[in-house]
């Protein structure tokens, strides 16, 4: 998997990779019980019974469905957007604060087998800081020696970031876009590839003069790269969607809803500001 929340889940993951791990650990299959007479006069009543009764709640059944995840997902995203807002009006200089703490708060969380729903929560305040913040930098700092501070670029990427989640979610239900193991390892290669880019355009920085977002990301390959970096956050959306939908279908536990919600915020996270990146060179060079 792309994203690390769901990756290291042995919760979202492919059943049959569940199962050859297993027997690589030497654990053992469980072969089902014999073949029994069934007296059946007894079985069509029993199946009778079970047609006729109601359908059994979330709350009866404590298993994963998507309204788990839509509820927890709309209030993480409600809860980084008023914190988001209120370090953009209160403090935005501590957007570093913001980033150092979600980060370390994300590695957590990322890695943890059991959710913990007050960490995830710590996690989205965290990343609220660190948005408002630099969000607020981005919109009052003239980039590349220029005299104009780029002010519309902020709206810009939260109406990109949503029109892209809403595109990447209608291709993923319509069967447009499918998760494919060649989807899935040509995914893995491309962020391999982007995350190694990105850690020499930033050693790269410390040697060469350049703007703020470093010496590989200046005029077209700046475009070029975010491009890219938007296109990899839009695919890992949809690994997102199919982990999530395979979570419902197996039917795992109702708490990993905040694992899912907590992934897909990472995603939207990345995919914003790789939008407002964007759109600052973009800006920058008119």
């Amino acid at each position: 998997m792309s994203n690390p929340v769901f990756g290291n889940s042995d919760i979202f993951g492919d059943p049959k990779d569940r199962a050859r791990a297993r027997q690589r650990a030497g654990g053992t299959t469980v072969q089902p019980a014999p073949y029994g007479v069934v007296d059946p006069a007894a079985e069509a009543a029993a199946l009778n019974q079970m047609y006729q009764a109601p359908a059994a709640t979330t709350a009866q059944t404590g298993r994963l469905t998507y309204d788990d995840v839509i509820v927890k997902t709309g209030g993480l995203l409600a809860l980084l957007v008023v914190v988001a807002a209120a370090t953009w009006t209160l403090a935005p200089g501590l957007f570093w604060i913001g980033a150092i703490v979600g980060l370390v708060l994300g590695l957590v969380n990322a890695f943890r087998r059991e959710p913990s729903p007050a960490l995830i929560i710590a996690y989205t305040v965290a990343q609220g800081v660190f948005l408002g913040g630099i969000s607020y930098l981005f919109q009052n700092v003239a980039f590349d020696g220029g005299t104009v501070p780029a002010q519309p670029i902020v709206m810009q990427a939260v109406l990109a970031t949503l029109a892209t989640f809403g595109a990447a979610l209608f291709l993923f239900r319509s069967g447009k876009v499918r998760v494919t193991p060649k989807f899935t390892k040509w995914l893995l290669i491309s962020m391999v590839g982007y995350l190694a880019f990105s850690v020499v355009n930033v050693v790269l920085s410390f040697f060469f003069t350049s703007d703020a977002f470093g010496p590989l990301r200046q005029g077209g390959w700046g475009i070029i790269a975010g491009i890219v970096g938007v296109g990899l956050a839009a695919a890992s959306l949809i690994m997102d969607f199919d982990s999530i939908k395979r979570g419902v279908e197996q039917g795992v536990p109702a708490k990993f809803a905040w694992s899912a919600a907590f992934g897909l915020i990472v995603t939207l996270v990345w995919l914003y500001l790789e939008f407002l990146r964007l759109f600052a060179i973009l800006q920058g060079r008119d």
